[in-house]
């Protein structure tokens, strides 16, 4: 049985591991889903509500359930548990969030070893290289199964030492960047021996967005520039209010509308009060999935000006879907967005070249749109089905199985 950790399980935010575990159980194969907590705010999608039903969450066993389970593995297992005693000590030495805390991973990882167990799971794959792949290092050394994880940046990169990439690494079966800009990432910060531990499973996009027929944007209206992504610094969304003064203050005729929440919006609101832009920006807050979708085929194209990211879906998704992307030439970004071939590339945190392309994008008549728009689904449809992703980590579990038993 395969099981899958993630921290916080299901959020808007991470529809794409939905999609993953929904890929890999069409193949056939099982998963059990394991999520430290749940998310703390309001699904929005159908699909997410019902895999919510599908998680089992740890810390909904309570303090009384994780401490039994912490005291019970260390009377049942006193070597094993010594040994990740020790591990988390080591970690959060390191860490930021200090020893308590991966004290308190360590009694996770305890009821996670027991979940394991009771659900025959003899392999777990984690997403984040963050506290999830923590708790899964802890119950591996447990006596827990074998275990792998994505990293997907750019938390994970921020700080390498304090999340111990090294030690994560080296104790799992393999661990998968979802670009190939954080496949050098981890390479960095990873024994020179686990170098070949380190492989590439791109972020997958929903079967309905390939193969999408172009469709123009309509035609009248207000040109729509769609944002999309948590509402926080490192997506860059004051900067896309910053440009959109600019482009109201030149005559430009457009609207835009940001999709996403988080602590940024605070901010935003009082930006875009204070530019007087409340005729042209729209906050949004989280939407479904099928609604993301109309406000794709609405846009003329999609605005992420991140200062960080690792490769975000939300590109893969608009380019399927024929949209072309202004969008910052950082991390994996470039290794899917070609500048001038399916979408505008401009420097992180610069307004005036942010400004500059999203004015271009208003100006490409509908032709050009329509053959940056093919090129982008083009190389989606090629390198982002979600399909083959879900194949090729099968493949990378059932060499980690041979390997254990041979």
């Amino acid at each position: 049985m395969l099981g899958y950790l993630i921290n916080q399980y299901p959020a808007a935010s991470q529809t794409f591991i939905r999609r993953e575990i929904a890929a890999i159980e069409a193949l056939g194969t099982p998963v059990r889903r394991y999520a430290v907590r749940g998310w703390s705010g309001t699904l929005v999608d159908p699909d997410d509500e019902a895999e919510h039903g599908r998680t089992a969450r740890i810390l909904d066993a309570g303090a009384a359930g994780v401490l039994f389970a912490t005291l019970a593995t260390a009377l049942t297992t006193p070597l094993a548990f010594g040994r990740a005693l020790a591990t988390a000590w080591r970690l959060g030495g390191r860490s930021q969030r200090g020893r308590l805390v991966h004290f308190a991973y360590l009694g996770e990882a305890c009821v996670l070893r027991r979940w394991c167990a009771r659900d025959r799971v003899d392999h777990l794959h984690a997403h984040f290289g963050t506290n999830s792949a923590a708790v899964a290092l802890l119950c591996h050394q447990l006596g827990g199964p074998r275990y792998s994880f994505t990293v997907h940046g750019p938390e994970e990169f921020d700080d390498p030492h304090g999340l111990s990439l090294a030690d994560k690494v080296a104790g799992a079966a393999f661990a998968v960047a979802i670009a190939e800009h954080g496949r050098s990432q981890l390479m960095r910060w990873a024994r020179r021996e686990d170098w070949p531990k380190l492989h590439v499973v791109r972020c997958g996009v929903d079967p309905a967005f390939l193969g999408a027929p172009p469709t123009p944007p309509p035609a009248t209206g207000r040109p729509l520039l769609l944002n999309i992504g948590r509402l926080v610094e490192q997506k860059g969304q004051l900067t896309l209010v910053e440009a959109a003064a600019r482009l109201r203050d030149a005559g430009r005729d457009f609207e835009v509308a940001i999709v996403g929440d988080g602590e940024l919006r605070p901010a935003l609101t009082a930006r875009i009060l204070a530019l007087r832009l409340q005729d042209r920006v729209r906050l949004l807050g989280w939407r479904s999935g099928a609604e993301v979708r109309e406000l794709l085929l609405a846009a003329r194209v999609l605005a992420l000006p991140s200062f960080a990211e690792g490769l975000p879906v939300v590109l893969m998704e608009a380019l399927a879907l024929h949209r072309p992307a202004v969008t910052t030439w950082i991390a994996g970004t470039p290794e899917l967005v070609q500048d001038g071939r399916c979408g505008w590339l401009v420097p992180p945190g610069d307004v005036d070249a942010l400004a500059a392309a999203l004015g271009a994008a208003l100006d490409a008549d509908a032709a050009a749109l329509a053959r940056m728009g093919a090129h982008g689904a083009a190389r989606v449809a090629e390198r982002h089905d979600v399909a083959a992703s879900a194949r090729q980590l099968l493949a990378l579990v059932a060499a980690a199985r041979a390997g254990a038993h041979a």
